[in-house]
């Protein structure tokens, strides 16, 4: 809520003209005020892609170098309109490609270069299969206007287990009793006791 829609609402009558016509007038007043604040404000916030008409949207986009893909939701071109200048100024590194990948709600990913027995070209993108299954047009659509030119890219896919160890200690005690054999050679044999706990 901007201050003026809080001034707005903060606006009181004394009590004795709390009742009746001029309380009427006062809601009266307020809606037509914020309907008034609503149309003066209207085209500063056509300059913010997050809240502005999709036809204007559209010319942003433009601006921007964003071409809407195939069955993108008008929410994740919203974003990729607004962050279009912070992404293309954080292209070059490899934690402000990670920076791209959380800012346009991808999630995790890990980016590896010049790893052994791999071409030195290649940029290894992990990210995990259900973020390839729900982004695959917009992972291509990233690589493709921000990636680095010649480079390669190749996808590995990781996945998560939970698991749980526990670890003690046990003071067991390992004891030798020696026995003789009932043969007509001597000897002896070793039998391993069990662990006492």
């Amino acid at each position: 809520m901007t201050d003026f829609m809080k001034k707005l609402a903060g606006l009181s009558l004394p009590t004795w003209m709390k009742k009746g016509e001029p309380e009427k007038l006062l809601k009266a007043a307020r809606k037509f005020w914020a309907l008034v604040y609503g149309w003066v404000t209207w085209p500063v916030s056509q300059f913010d892609p997050l809240t502005c008409a999709e036809p204007l949207l559209n010319l942003l986009a433009y601006d921007r170098d964003i071409t809407r893909f195939n069955g993108e939701p008008l929410a994740l071109y919203r974003k990729r309109v607004a962050y279009a200048f912070i992404n293309a100024r954080d292209a070059g590194s490899v934690a402000g490609f990670i920076s791209i990948f959380e800012r346009l709600g991808i999630g995790y990913v890990e980016l590896l270069e010049r790893q052994p027995d791999i071409d030195w070209d290649v940029i290894i993108v992990r990210v995990t299969d259900s973020q390839i299954a729900d982004n695959a047009q917009l992972l291509i659509q990233i690589i493709r206007q921000y990636g680095r030119t010649c480079r390669r890219y190749q996808y590995e896919v990781i996945t998560s287990e939970h698991f749980h160890i526990r670890a003690g200690w046990d003071q067991g005690e390992y004891v030798v009793y020696p026995a003789q054999l009932a043969s007509t050679e001597t000897g002896s044999a070793t039998f391993s006791a069990s662990i006492k706990e």
